[in-house]
C-alpha cells in the first residue's frame, strides 16, 4: 500500500489570497466544509465531525473548485466574503438531493456583483432538469423568498453528463462517470500535475462487485472521498447481507492502489462517539482510511510530509 504521508493535515491556508481566485499556491489543498448526509445535523453530539451538509473545496494553481452545495457552502462563503475579492470558483454538483443544493441559496459571495461562478451539473432523475433549473427551483415561493434571478453574481451554467472532462485553466482537468442510475449521482476525479483527488458519493453499493468505472475513475489516485453514510447493521438490513460502504471502498482502494481514502457523507443519527467508534474499527483493518471532520484541511504534495 502506498505511503499515506503524503497527505499532510494542515490547520490554514499558508497563502495569501488572490483578487480574483484562489490562492496563488500550486499546492492542491482540500477543505472539508460541510461532511453530513441528508439533513444538518447541529448539536453538542456532534461538534467533533461537525452537522453541515457535503460541501468540499479544493483549491490548486490558482482556481478554486467547489464540490457540492450542502450548508457547508454557507459556511464557506462567510469565510470568502472575509478572505477575497472578486470571487471566482467553479462549482461541480454531483446530483441534486438536498444535501447537495440546501447551501446554494444561503451562498452569499452568489449576491454580490463582480463575482464569477462556473456552475457544473447532470440532468436531475428522474426529472431530466437542469442544475440551472434545479437551483432555480429551489428558490421559488413557496420553499423560499429571493429568487435565483437576485443572484447578481456571474453565473455560468454547464450541463455535462458521464464521461465528460473538463479542462480547467491552470492546467486542471476533471473527469466524470456515473456514479449511481437511481440518483443520476457523478464521480469527480481532479487531475493536476501528476496528483489526483476522487470525489465519489452516493455510491450505488447494491452490488457485492466494485463498479468498473469507479475502479478505473480511482486508480492511482492520492486521495479518495468516498461515502460512508450507513453503518453495518443500518446496511445489512436494507441491502441484505451485502457489504457495508466502507468495507467496499477499503476493497476498492487497495484494488485502485489508492493512498489514502477520506469516509465521507456521514449519517446523521451516527453522533461523535459512534463516528470514534467507527473510525476505531476500520483503522483496525485498513490505515489508510479514516473519516471526514468538518473544516478539515489535507494538502497533497510531491514529497513526502507528516501529518500533524
Amino acid at each position: 500500500m502506498p505511503d499515506s504521508d503524503s497527505l499532510k493535515l494542515t490547520d490554514t491556508l499558508s497563502s495569501s489570497p488572490k483578487p480574483g481566485g484562489a490562492p496563488y499556491s500550486k499546492e492542491f489543498t482540500v477543505h472539508f466544509w460541510g461532511v453530513r448526509g441528508s439533513i444538518p445535523t447541529p448539536g453538542a453530539d456532534t461538534v467533533r465531525y461537525g452537522g453541515n451538509t457535503s460541501c468540499v473545496e479544493v483549491l490548486i494553481n490558482g482556481q478554486r473548485l467547489i464540490f457540492d452545495g450542502g450548508t457547508g457552502l454557507r459556511a464557506l462563503g462567510k469565510h470568502l466574503l472575509h478572505t477575497e475579492t472578486e470571487i471566482r470558483a467553479h462549482i461541480f454538483f454531483t446530483h441534486t438531493h438536498w444535501d447537495r443544493i440546501q447551501g446554494f441559496p444561503f451562498f452569499i459571495p452568489a449576491f454580490a456583483s463582480g463575482n464569477c461562478f462556473e456552475i457544473y451539473g447532470a440532468p436531475s432523475a428522474p426529472t431530466g432538469a437542469s442544475i440551472k433549473q434545479c437551483l432555480t427551483d429551489q428558490m421559488l415561493r413557496p420553499n423560499f423568498f429571493t429568487p435565483l434571478q437576485k443572484m447578481s453574481s456571474e453565473m455560468l451554467f454547464h450541463n455535462i453528463s458521464a464521461g465528460s472532462v473538463i479542462q480547467i485553466e491552470g492546467g486542471v482537468m476533471v473527469e466524470t462517470i456515473a456514479l449511481n442510475p437511481q440518483t443520476s449521482a457523478l464521480g469527480f476525479r481532479v487531475t493536476y500535475e501528476g496528483q489526483s483527488l476522487v470525489y465519489a458519493t452516493d455510491t450505488d453499493n447494491s452490488n457485492e462487485s466494485i463498479d468498473k468505472n469507479l475502479l478505473y475513475l480511482a486508480q492511482g489516485a492520492d486521495l479518495l472521498i468516498y461515502d460512508g453514510t450507513y453503518s453495518e447493521s443500518a446496511y445489512h438490513d436494507l441491502n441484505g447481507g451485502a457489504n457495508i460502504p466502507w468495507e467496499q471502498g477499503i476493497e476498492l482502494a487497495k484494488k485502485a492502489n489508492v493512498k489514502e481514502t477520506i469516509l465521507f457523507h456521514h449519517n446523521p443519527v451516527h453522533d461523535d462517539d459512534y463516528l470514534d467508534h467507527m473510525e476505531m474499527e476500520i483503522h483496525s483493518r485498513f490505515p489508510y482510511m479514516r473519516l471526514a471532520r468538518e473544516g478539515m484541511i489535507l494538502q497533497l504534495a510531491h514529497a513526502k510530509a507528516e501529518v500533524v
